[in-house]
This record gives structure tokens, C-alpha cells and sequence, in this order.
């Protein structure tokens, strides 16, 4: 999903930068099209975030005002809007309306990046990194299982195995968080909607209800848990009763790669001349994707970015 504005607190250090990821791809998909064939199903008609529960108003209704301060278009629907947008909500007390925020199909965005990539004369490597070779204060290569690679930069984007790579200059803080979702057959009666509740979200995609998520400290275990599995459920037919009862159609479970602040990795390494992160994305992965490639594309040819990644400077962690 792109959904800055669904997602974000005020003084969300990634506001700003959530915006400029989302918008990205407003040119980025007709872009990878005309390229590869490859549509990316970017979709752009709005997501809401219900006050299933009257509690729920308050902070709601705050985050809609302040960014109509900053000049976004958000706005609050009352009760009787929401039923008459999405009839089989059942009771809610209001929502957020983002009409600018959206979705994609990840698998094809990463389908459609690396048709391109290829197209301009990258070489994809299938091999597994364990560490880097340094010489004094550079990166040299990148020890593979395979081979050595030889290189005078590499990027470090290995999300939640980040840190796990040896000959690193400072700990990665960087760890995985489970994140369990499952599909249901999308109700053909219900209009496609991209909905938040407290609890969970729920989107469209293609004919299946796509649900989630949790958020555990499971280590790198990603195998899905019946309790979570069953905490989504629940939730999900909280938010869209005509789901309740009908037969799960898949069940999965990712690893978000999460720093102690919730902000990335972005930028060069001060004491490695040649390495660069860019990992950490958390629950923005596919927000930030296509604006990470942009930002680190720009850096690395030692150009300045115009967006403030001060906050995102690899060395705030083990600064020592």
C-alpha cells in the first residue's frame, strides 16, 4: 500500500518523504510499461481509516486537522458518509479520507524493475552475500557463497539479514518483525476499497480481500501462527462483515526489517568509503522503494538530494 497519510504521526520524521515516495510512482509506473510490458497495478482512488469504535474519533479527527495545516488533502467523513460510500461497513463513527493514497502489486513492481534493470545491461547475480572484504578504509569485494565479487561500492539493502553480513564497520540495528496476512475471496457485491481500521487493514486485489497484519518479535521465523492468522480474521470481519465466515484462500508471513526508531538506514557509511546503506524500511518497504533507488542513484554520484534525510543517517546507531 501507499498510505503516508493513513500511517504517519505527527512530527513523523518520514511524512514528507512517505508524499515524495507515493507521487513517485505516479510517473514511475507508465515508465516501467512502456518499458517491460509489465503493469504494476498502481491504484490511486483512496484509502479510508474507520473509527469502528467511538475512541477512536478523537485521534482521527487530530491527524486529519493537521495535515489540512500542512496543505494535504485529507478529510473527515461523518457516520452517515461512510455508510453511503462503503453500505456493508456496518457501524462505524467516522474516517479518515486520504484520496490521494493508493496501492500497488509489489510482485509486479519487483517483476517490472528487474525486466528494466536488465534492459539497460544489469547483470543479476543469483548468490548468496555473507560479508565484505575491506582493504584499510574501503570496500574491496563482496564475499558470495559462489565467489568473490570485486566492486568499489556496494549498497547494503539485505532488510531484515542487514546485519548479518561479516566484516561490517558497526552493528546493523536492524531486526525482523513478523508480519502474517492472508487472502479471502473478495465479495462481489462489495465495491473495491482499500480500508484501515485500529485493528487491521484490507485491500482489494484482483479478485481476492488481501488481509493483515501483526506485528511480532518471532526472530527470522516467517511461518504463520493460527492465533495471528486468527486476530486478522476476526479484525477483518469486524471492518467488512460480509467476510465473516468465508474460506481463507492463503496465508503468508514476511519479515520487515525494523530499526529501534522506526526511521531507515540511508546514506553512505562514514568510516567505509564504498558502502552505502539502504535498509530499515519497516512497514514502508514498498512506499519507499522506488524513491530509496532514486535518492541512493543521486548520493552515489555525489549529487544532493533536495529532501532532508538527516534523521536517516546510517551512524546514529553505535555511534561510539
Amino acid at each position: 500500500m501507499l498510505a503516508p497519510q493513513i500511517e504517519a504521526r505527527e512530527g513523523d520524521a518520514l511524512f514528507e518523504l512517505g508524499l515524495a515516495g507515493r507521487e513517485f510512482y505516479a510517473d514511475l509506473a507508465p515508465a516501467l510499461e512502456e518499458s517491460t510490458g509489465i503493469n504494476i497495478g498502481l491504484w490511486r482512488e483512496g484509502i479510508a481509516k474507520v473509527a469502528l469504535q467511538e475512541v477512536d474519533v478523537g485521534g482521527l479527527r487530530a491527524k486529519v486537522a493537521w495535515q489540512r495545516q500542512q496543505g494535504h488533502l485529507c478529510d473527515w467523513l461523518d457516520a452517515a458518509e461512510v455508510k453511503e460510500r462503503w453500505p456493508w461497513i456496518g457501524q462505524s463513527h467516522g474516517a479518515l479520507w486520504a484520496a490521494r493514497e493508493g496501492a500497488l502489486d509489489p510482485q509486479g513492481l519487483v517483476e517490472a524493475l528487474r525486466a528494466d534493470a536488465i534492459k539497460h545491461g544489469t547483470e543479476l547475480i543469483r548468490d548468496e552475500a555473507v560479508g565484505l572484504e575491506t582493504r584499510g578504509d574501503r570496500v574491496v569485494a563482496v564475499e558470495g557463497r559462489a565467489r568473490r565479487y570485486p566492486t568499489e561500492h556496494v549498497v547494503l539493502a539485505a532488510g531484515a539479514w542487514s546485519g548479518t553480513l561479516e566484516g561490517l564497520p558497526r552493528p546493523v540495528s536492524v531486526q525482523p518483525i513478523r508480519g502474517q496476512m492472508l487472502s479471502l475471496p473478495w465479495p462481489k457485491e462489495v465495491n473495491r476499497a482499500i480500508l484501515y481500521s485500529r485493528d487491521c487493514y484490507l485491500l482489494t486485489r484482483g479478485d481476492e480481500a488481501v488481509a493483515g497484519s501483526t506485528m511480532e518479535y518471532a526472530g527470522f521465523d516467517a511461518t504463520p501462527t493460527s492465533a495471528g492468522l486468527s486476530r486478522i480474521l476476526e479484525a477483518a470481519g469486524g471492518l467488512c462483515p460480509p467476510l465473516t465466515g468465508l474460506d481463507v484462500r492463503r496465508t503468508w508471513a514476511g519479515l520487515r526489517p525494523m530499526t529501534p526508531d522506526g526511521l531507515p538506514l540511508l546514506g553512505p557509511e562514514p568510516r567505509l568509503r564504498g558502502l552505502w546503506y539502504a535498509t530499515g524500511h519497516g512497514r514502508n518497504g514498498i512506499l519507499l522503494a522506488a524513491i530509496t533507488g532514486m535518492l541512493m542513484r543521486l548520493m552515489m554520484t555525489g549529487q544532493q538530494p533536495t529532501e532532508d534525510l538527516s534523521a536517516l543517517k546510517p551512524e546514529r546507531f553505535w555511534n561510539w
